[in-house]
């Protein structure tokens, strides 16, 4: 299974062990301290579409040496969520209601960059249907599609203090 390859077991190319240069980050549109902590940059979203980056550091990997799979799900789940989310202005936030992922490949290595790419196939009133890719270069490393629910409101925390 090719999410279980080690890090002897494949070559690292050039382009994984050095991230290209960046430009400046572009801050997220609303403060997640979670993505902020992971070292998650912003590349866009517009049109149903989102994009967001990470350069891999030796904490973004698991025991194989390559990216852990909750780092790809992370990238697919907020990418998705942000294609969405840019097709509605009035959605103040939202939350996922279902995230099915296939991993086709290892992720990359420490030194790497991937990027995670989202688009929005189907809007309802209230929800969204997305899909969502993560690549290292020129590989596909997961694919996934979820289901999104859109807030109007800021509240969610406050409301589940009172349950």
């Amino acid at each position: 299974m090719a999410a279980f390859l080690r890090s002897e077991d494949k070559p690292v190319s050039d382009a994984q062990k050095s991230p290209p240069p960046s430009v400046p980050p572009v801050p997220f549109p609303s403060e997640i301290p979670f993505l902020h902590d992971l070292g998650v940059e912003f590349l866009g979203m517009a049109d149903g579409e989102a994009q967001v980056a990470l350069n891999l550091e030796p904490r973004h990997m698991n025991s194989w040496q390559v990216a852990h799979g909750g780092v790809i799900m992370t990238l697919l789940d907020v990418v998705m969520a942000m294609a969405g989310r840019s097709l509605d202005p009035d959605a103040r936030g939202g939350v996922t209601i279902e995230m099915k992922t296939s991993f086709v490949q290892p992720g990359g290595h420490a030194g790497g960059r991937i990027v995670a790419k989202g688009h929005a196939f189907h809007r309802s009133t209230s929800m969204c249907f997305c899909e969502g890719d993560v690549w290292n270069g020129d590989k596909l490393v997961a694919k996934a599609m979820g289901t999104f629910k859109y807030l109007r409101r800021l509240d969610v925390a406050k409301k589940l203090e009172h349950e």
